[in-house]
């Protein structure tokens, strides 16, 4: 028997075939381009979102061979929605989680319910990615379209929906809506109230691992499993990606290692403290019963594959047919040793965690004419592990202190960024064998609702393994102590530089 978890992002969609001991029999990526049409706007054709879904799941479906596949179980990115009629069509493009239109909405909102206020019930500290406000946009700027909209669903329910089955949406994804009572886990009707939305034009929250349904024989031939297959509703990628290492009960922190760089704590409660709400963290409901996780993160891959681009090409590297693994290995392999003296913040889209600010730009200080290549990218390196120290500083206040980090993604490619990481952070990191986290804990849930694991534990034990650990070097730590002082006074120091608009004439006046 076989499971088959995907996972919708907002520019990919994966799918993976596990079997029911965890191997991998398959996989299929298929990408898409989010169109830019005005600045601030973020959009993509709610049907690409269904073709990609079901051109991986079918490719992916084709390597069961013997293996049958037994459930299906859809994960996604948080934020985006789309907009349907009565018969669940797309009535305007699907809304990305990157848009940021809803700026003076956001702002309303903000003064409307309070600051604190909105963090208590629903996690979360206000922000124009979150759908009610792009929602308030729609009905502000195009009230006629508003009108047609029978629903406001989500990328996962969109999707049920497409499969002839319930809109569900589980509670980890419907948090990140910010119209979602985090401790009550139901819609807030105050909120609803204040802005005008009825419940009915909204999702239905269920658990994450709920059984959807089972597919016709026509919605099963579209995405290439057998009639009847059972669709289990998945959750939010980031829970999905930490019950994929194991990240279920309070103490187990992970780290998935993408564009962006999410560290991940489970709790008994959700972390609506002080602490969590100055840091700007998210807490809100796991994918697994009872539980819930708090969350900080920030820019990191990104800054890693723009070096790469700069250095050689987007297409072609350096005009040879060698691969971006390669020519990360050749920089990694030289890298100098020591400390390279050149302070990066990975800041090219802004910064997360405590203040996210728009207005911060990815900065390079101490360049020389004897800067290599081999420097740079080291440096590189040094700034996500620096960033990723002040995050752990940041979640440890909120939730406790930890010691070990469970980690996934592409970022765990690289030796010398785990040692740095591990260095500067002064954490154990362990390496996951299977780098695909979230698909891999959508198997999880897919494979406890349908009876093929008897329990989470059983389900972990059974899948889960570690590649291996790497321990924090104190000595390195001491070699760093000059560059993380420089790395902590210099973002603050920029604050007068930022606020000139001049700094925005080449890349652009956030929206």
């Amino acid at each position: 028997m076989s499971i088959l978890a995907v996972d919708v992002g907002s520019s990919r969609c994966k799918a993976v075939l596990f079997s029911s001991r965890g191997e991998i029999l398959s996989q299929r990526a298929h990408p898409y381009t989010p169109q830019f049409p005005r600045p601030g706007f973020a959009e993509v054709a709610p049907l690409v979102l269904w073709e990609a879904l079901c051109a991986t799941a079918q490719g992916a479906a084709h390597g069961a061979g013997r293996d049958p596949v037994q459930a299906v179980c859809i994960a996604s990115h948080g934020e985006t929605f789309v907009c349907v009629d009565r018969h669940n069509q797309p009535v305007a493009p699907a809304i990305l989680n990157m848009d940021s239109r809803a700026t003076a909405e956001a702002a309303w909102f903000e003064a409307q319910f309070g600051r604190w206020h909105i963090f208590e019930i629903t996690g979360h500290i206000v922000h124009p990615m979150y759908p009610v406000l792009k929602i308030l946009w729609l009905k502000q700027h195009y009230s006629s379209m508003f009108a047609q909209v029978e629903r406001f669903l989500g990328v996962t329910d969109f999707l049920l929906a497409r499969l002839g089955l319930p809109p569900y949406i589980d509670y980890s994804l419907v948090s990140r809506w910010l119209l979602f009572d985090v401790r009550r886990v139901c819609w807030s009707d105050e909120i609803l109230s204040s802005v005008g939305l009825a419940r009915e034009r909204l999702p239905i929250p269920v658990p994450a691992g709920t059984i959807a349904g089972k597919l016709s024989a026509e919605a099963a031939a579209q995405i290439g499993v057998p009639a009847g297959t059972p669709v289990v509703v998945g959750g939010h990628d980031q829970p999905c990606g930490a019950l994929g290492v194991g990240g279920v009960n309070s103490g187990r922190v992970a780290d998935s290692m993408g564009t962006y760089e999410c560290l991940l704590a489970s709790s008994s409660q959700p972390t609506l403290t002080e602490a969590a709400y100055s840091a700007s963290l998210n807490s809100y409901p796991h994918v697994v019963p009872e539980q819930f996780v708090t969350l900080a993160y920030f820019p990191s891959g990104i800054m890693v594959n723009w070096l790469h681009d700069l250095l050689y090409g987007k297409s072609q590297a350096s005009g040879n047919d060698v691969s971006e693994m390669e020519n990360y290995s050749r920089l990694e392999e030289h890298a100098p040793a020591g400390a390279t003296g050149i302070c990066v913040l990975p800041h090219l889209i802004g910064t997360c965690n405590p203040d996210f600010n728009p207005r911060a730009r990815g900065t390079i200080f101490g360049l020389t004419p004897a800067t290599t290549r081999k420097q740079l990218y080291k440096a590189v390196l040094e700034g996500i592990a620096c960033e990723l120290s002040l995050m752990t500083d940041i979640l440890s206040r909120a939730v406790g202190d930890f010691t070990d980090v469970y980690s996934s993604g592409g970022g765990t490619r690289s030796l010398l960024g785990l040692r740095l990481r591990a260095a500067l952070s002064g954490r154990r990191f362990h390496v996951m064998r299977s780098q695909e986290a979230v698909c891999l804990g959508a198997a999880i849930l897919a494979g406890v609702a349908t009876g093929i694991y008897s329990n989470f534990a059983q389900a972990i034990i059974a899948l889960v393994r570690e590649e291996g650990v790497v321990e924090p070097d104190p000595a390195l730590a001491a070699d760093y102590a000059a560059q993380m002082r420089q790395y902590r006074s210099l973002y603050p120091a920029l604050a007068p530089v930022r606020d000139i608009p001049a700094h925005f004439a080449k890349g652009g006046e956030p929206q």
